[in-house]
Parts: C-alpha cells; structure tokens; sequence
C-alpha cells in the first residue's frame, strides 16, 4: 500500500510541475503577443503646422503632450488640430524651441501605446523648424 501511495505521490508532483512550466509558458508567450500588439506602429509619416502647445503632464507616469494646429487651416477648431505625445524628453526640449512657429512633426502611430508613452496614439520622435 506504502509503495502505490508514493508512487501517486511522485506522479502527482511530476503532473504539478509540468503544469506550472505549462503555465509559465503560456504567460511568456502571452505578454511578448501583448507586447508587441501594444508597441506595434500602424501608420509612420508626419505632419505639419504652427505648434500651438507642448507640455508636460500626468499624475503617476510624465508624459510630453503637444498640439499642433495644421498647416492650410484658416480657422481654428476640433478638425484642424492634431494631438500628439513627445516620444522622450530630447523631442519634448527641441519643440519647446519651436512654440509658435511652423514645424514639421515626424510620427509613428501606434496600436494602443502603454501609458507611460503618452496619451494619444501619435509619438513624434522627432521635429524640425519648416523655413
């Protein structure tokens, strides 16, 4: 009885581990997947205008807003302005030099940023003074 008793014993704790590295598994190959579907770029170009505002904001995570109101657009409104979110603080100190003048802002669009990226789904990563 003792020998079947410990033979059940070692059986169960051979099925537990396989499960726990099953589940290990599992959770690796799901965050990569969540990874990549939360960082993967949809769309990559720019835009340009007369950068109206960039700023710094958040409560647990800094991230760099900015708004950019687009070129060719008389009046102001809800159509002829883009949001965007600074990819670091380098971008966010070279268009605190450009406020108020023309730009032309380099992007990449993502899926669904992480939080930490910003609050739209449009990163620059970089800018450039339009002459």
């Amino acid at each position: 009885m003792s020998i079947q008793l410990d033979h059940a014993k070692q059986s169960a704790r051979k099925w537990f581990r396989r499960g726990l590295w099953a589940i290990l598994a599992g959770f690796l190959v799901f965050s990569a997947g969540y990874y990549f579907y939360r960082t993967y770029t949809i769309s990559e170009g720019s835009r340009s205008g007369t950068l109206v505002k960039i700023s710094k904001k958040g409560i647990v995570f800094k991230t760099y807003e900015g708004q950019l109101h687009l070129a060719g657009s008389m009046m102001m409104s809800q159509q002829s302005t883009w949001d965007f979110s600074a990819q670091n603080s380098k971008v966010y100190e070279q268009l605190q030099q450009f406020e108020g003048k023309l730009v032309k802002c380099h992007y990449r669009q993502k899926v669904n940023p992480f939080p930490w990226q910003g609050d739209t789904e449009y990163l620059v990563y970089s800018a450039e003074k339009v002459e």
